[in-house]
């Protein structure tokens, strides 16, 4: 299924947490958090100015970026959980 988000919209899609801690204890799954690191999937267009010009969306597909912990809307596209947010929810961009 193709998604295109709309505006200053940002699909992501969440990372893998990792099974061990730094330590070496296996961590099991319902002590996990949900991991606030994504990879972007899909951008939208950009946000529309007061004045009418276009501000493209500062990431990219492919950038893994941090985000708030209660932030977004998770959506189900083909089977696989992702997250809709707005540009302004993404905190950073990791490199």
């Amino acid at each position: 299924m193709k998604f295109r988000p709309l505006h200053d919209r940002v699909l992501v899609k969440r990372l893998t947490p990792e099974a061990k801690s730094a330590g070496g204890i296996i961590i099991p799954d319902a002590a996990k958090d949900k991991p606030q690191e994504a990879q972007v999937v899909a951008v939208g267009e950009g946000r529309r100015q007061d004045d009418g010009t276009l501000r493209p969306v500062s990431v990219q597909v492919g950038d893994k970026v941090l985000f708030g912990k209660y932030t977004g809307d998770e959506v189900k596209l083909d089977g696989v959980e992702h997250i809709v947010l707005r540009e302004e929810d993404i905190l950073a961009v990791l490199e």
